[in-house]
């Protein structure tokens, strides 16, 4: 595992410590949010049976989201937080979940879809290498997704007063057109639900 990774590893398993499997055990404000976030990221998906990878799945609420809209699915979660694959595990013990701890994303199985929700929020004290971070894990995402995938991150449009220095807010536009000249000519920029971020969809079919 890389600096980064070790970082990212300890950060949330800190935070999941101390709030346990509620959405600031994640880093996010509450569940009506979260629930909207999980909305805009399953827009890529256009029917019922796939096969989905969660990177960076957290305590698995994604899963829940999933199996209350959506039917005949394969869902595996991966975080490199073995606490947050721990809390995973105890919440969701049905067959169709599967959780599991990764080091980095070559370990992680090809699915039709790959979702990532706040993978990238958590720059900390890697400000320079966290846009290579960024890209290389876009790179290796689209590697590992068969028919799409979506991913969200702050939005440099953030009230100026509220940005937080170990966060990392993006330029939505850079990013729609990164993905648009390497990974796919459909690529869907969503940035008008009210929260300080963005989700872009990149389909490849």
């Amino acid at each position: 595992m890389n600096e980064i990774h070790k970082n990212i590893d300890r950060y949330y398993t800190e935070i999941i410590k101390t709030h346990g499997s509620t959405p600031l055990g994640v880093g996010w404000n509450g569940e009506e949010s979260q629930l909207l976030r999980f909305k805009q990221l399953s827009k890529i998906i256009n029917k019922d049976n796939f096969s989905i990878a969660d990177i960076g799945c957290g305590y698995g609420k994604y899963y829940d989201f999933l199996s209350n809209n959506f039917q005949d699915f394969n869902y595996k979660g991966y975080d490199l937080s073995k606490e947050m694959i721990k809390n995973a595990t105890s919440l969701y013990t049905d067959d169709k979940a599967d959780f599991l701890v990764v080091d980095n994303l070559s370990e992680i199985l090809i699915s039709d879809y790959c979702i990532a929700s706040g993978i990238f929020n958590v720059s900390m004290e890697f400000k320079e290498k966290w846009m290579p971070h960024i890209l290389e894990t876009l790179i290796e995402i689209n590697q590992k997704s068969v028919k799409g995938f979506s991913f969200n991150m702050l939005t440099k449009y953030s009230d100026k007063d509220l940005m937080l220095d170990n966060l990392y807010y993006a330029d939505p536009l850079f990013f729609f057109d990164y993905c648009k000249n390497n990974f796919s000519k459909n690529i869907c920029l969503l940035h008008d639900y009210d929260l300080y971020e963005f989700t872009i969809l990149v389909n490849k079919h």
